[in-house]
């Protein structure tokens, strides 16, 4: 068996999650920082909570609620034909 080709295995790894639990184990790497752990994890503790680094979610929001103003403030050719059938379906229906 060849000699010095293994990592060194180190058997008190600390894992460090952002919520600030740390726990030991064993790895390779001496330390392991994770962004995400059973304490903090949804599906763990049952609480929704959103890990968003990146801004991600906050800016699909925002675009959401700008495409959501703007289609009730302009009118397409869309709507203009939606509405006009509805004002002809009221006008039969009285």
């Amino acid at each position: 068996m060849k000699k010095d080709i293994h990592p060194k295995y180190h058997k008190a790894a600390k894992i460090i999650c952002v919520c600030g639990n740390e726990i030991t184990t064993g790895s390779t790497m001496p330390e392991i920082k994770v962004e995400i752990c059973h304490l903090c994890h949804p599906f763990y503790t049952g609480k929704q909570r959103l890990v968003d680094t990146a801004r991600r979610v906050e800016k699909f929001q925002e675009r959401l609620s700008k495409k959501d103003t703007t289609a009730t403030a302009s009118k397409g050719k869309k709507a203009k034909l939606i509405a006009k059938a509805e004002k002809k379906t009221s006008k039969v229906n009285k």
